[in-house]
């Protein structure tokens, strides 16, 4: 239940000072920043930034800090759509239409299309936060490594329908991400296709090896291009083609709204969040289409599906840490430490004593994402310019960016040698037609399915009934197996009924 004295208390909070919004719009812009620079996260961009909030009073620090969590998830698909290089992975399934629409020359409608999804898909994440942080904290308590397997599982079907030029090729791809995402140790302490090579004992570098794969791979192959996009007419940053891109997106509502939904509720799930989401409501979307074979191809159905549902996981990973003082991933874990800078805990007790502090959060973000529109206008004309730069002073600059970026993310050679290594790997693929989104998918998904699954085979002993004590992952399973084949299921029922009344 909404406890409109809280509200009316958290209001007050808000706007009985200047001071504590004097932080939100150079949060956003710095959140923009980092997570349009490939190989900067925006987890990194807040721990940088997090000895400031010592210096802020509690809201004012959390407010900072959520702005930049609001300016990044917008800003990773800003080099997704233009230079198909996700700034994050919660930005990958951006990729798969935003790259080719730009390549279109339809940059400035796609970069419209992602703005108006965030920012609609921020807003209805906060609201569903605002009437549903109780349920939702309850609902994440019911989770465990069962429930959250069948989740990446569903999102691991999105391999499939990645099938590139061949099914079996977008197969195989996704595969050997699979095996490269079990290199190193595992929760057992086990060892695996390390080939007696240290370096791999923590795994492969997910984010580098992506970069390596989408980024280097992609600006090896317009290597002899003069320019992203060829038609020099098509190369103008066109206001007016932007806010076509806002008419575009605001003509699939329930696409977004199933996006938004998918968002909140997978990124609650601790340790898998918008990574997650974006690739689920994208395959959602592409399954329930009439068109399927669009997607891919620059359908911006598809950058709506991915945007709408990483904004909202914002949402979803806050309720799990104002209700529970879990942090769902890498941010929220900054933002842990900065509750407990201030000497606050997280958690039902939070929720009972500081409920006002936790209105006064949402309501900061309902503001956050008006301002996000603001800036991300006045942002997109200036970062659109990336098309106009020649290939030949744009690739050694990506080249040099994701190398220092990934250096900055592992703190040692393993990053750049990765994404080197990876490039040449994303290269061979592309040039005998395997996927290169289904193997990072397979990467960034295999390393977080077999962790799930190895901790419910330890807590249910081996017993497969176990999982029949489960509602919820049953429950998913069941969405899991409508989505597969629901379709179908109901074109062979209508097929009937057709013969039967002929």
């Amino acid at each position: 239940m909404i406890d409109f004295v809280a509200v009316e208390q958290g209001l007050a909070l808000l706007f009985s000072s200047f001071s504590p919004w004097m932080v939100v719009v150079p949060g956003i812009v710095i959140g923009l920043i980092f997570g349009a620079t490939p190989g900067l996260q925006i987890s990194m961009a807040m721990a940088i930034f997090l000895p400031m909030t010592l210096y802020m009073d509690f809201v004012q620090a959390m407010l900072f800090l959520t702005a930049i969590f609001t300016g990044g998830s917008f800003g990773s698909g800003i080099p997704a759509i233009l230079m198909n290089i996700p700034g994050t992975s919660s930005a990958i399934a951006t990729a798969f239409d935003g790259y080719p629409m730009a390549r279109q020359g339809k940059h400035n409608q796609a970069l419209g299309v992602a703005l108006v999804s965030s920012v609609l898909g921020t807003l209805m994440g906060y609201v569903i936060l605002f009437v549903m942080i109780q349920p939702l904290s309850l609902m994440v308590l019911k989770l465990g490594p069962a429930e959250m397997f069948a989740v990446i599982l569903w999102g691991m079907t999105l391999i499939a329908s990645l099938k590139g030029e061949q099914v079996l090729k977008g197969l195989m791809a996704g595969f050997v991400g699979l095996l490269i995402g079990t290199i190193g140790f595992n929760e057992l302490g086990m060892a695996r296709g390390t080939m007696g090579q240290t370096y791999l004992l923590d795994g492969v570098p997910v984010i580098p090896a992506m970069m390596g794969m989408f980024a280097a791979s992609e600006l090896f192959k317009l290597a002899n291009k003069g320019f992203i996009v060829e038609s020099k007419a098509s190369r103008k940053v066109k206001l007016g083609e932007i806010f076509q891109g806002f008419k575009l997106a605001v003509r699939y509502p329930w696409v977004m709204i199933r996006g938004g939904l998918i968002g909140v509720f997978v990124g609650a799930v601790p340790g898998v969040g918008s990574s997650v989401s974006n690739l689920l409501s994208y395959v959602e979307t592409q399954r329930r289409d009439e068109d399927p074979d669009s997607f891919g191809k620059g359908n911006p159905k598809g950058v709506v599906a991915s945007e709408s549902a990483n904004s909202t996981s914002e949402a979803g990973s806050m309720a799990t840490l104002l209700a529970l003082g879990i942090p769902g991933g890498g941010a929220t874990a900054v933002m842990l430490a900065a509750f407990a800078m201030h000497n606050i805990t997280g958690g039902p007790q939070f929720i009972r004593q500081q409920t006002d502090v936790v209105y006064a959060i949402i309501f900061a973000n309902f503001a956050q994402v008006f301002l996000l529109l603001v800036i991300g206008l006045l942002f997109i004309p200036l970062l659109a310019n990336i098309i106009k730069v020649p290939m030949r002073y744009l690739i050694p600059s990506v080249l040099v960016l994701a190398v220092m970026g990934s250096f900055g993310l592992t703190g040692n050679m393993t990053g750049p040698v990765t994404v080197l290594v990876f490039a040449v790997v994303g290269w061979i693929f592309r040039h005998y037609g395997y996927s290169v989104p289904a193997a990072v998918i397979g990467m960034l998904l295999g390393a977080m399915a077999e962790k799930s699954l190895l901790h419910s085979y330890q807590i249910s002993g081996g017993d497969l009934s176990y999982v029949l004590e489960r509602p919820v992952t049953l429950l998913i399973l069941a969405l899991l197996l409508v989505s597969l084949f629901g379709k179908r299921l109901l074109g062979l029922v209508r097929g009937r009924k057709t013969a039967a009344g002929a």
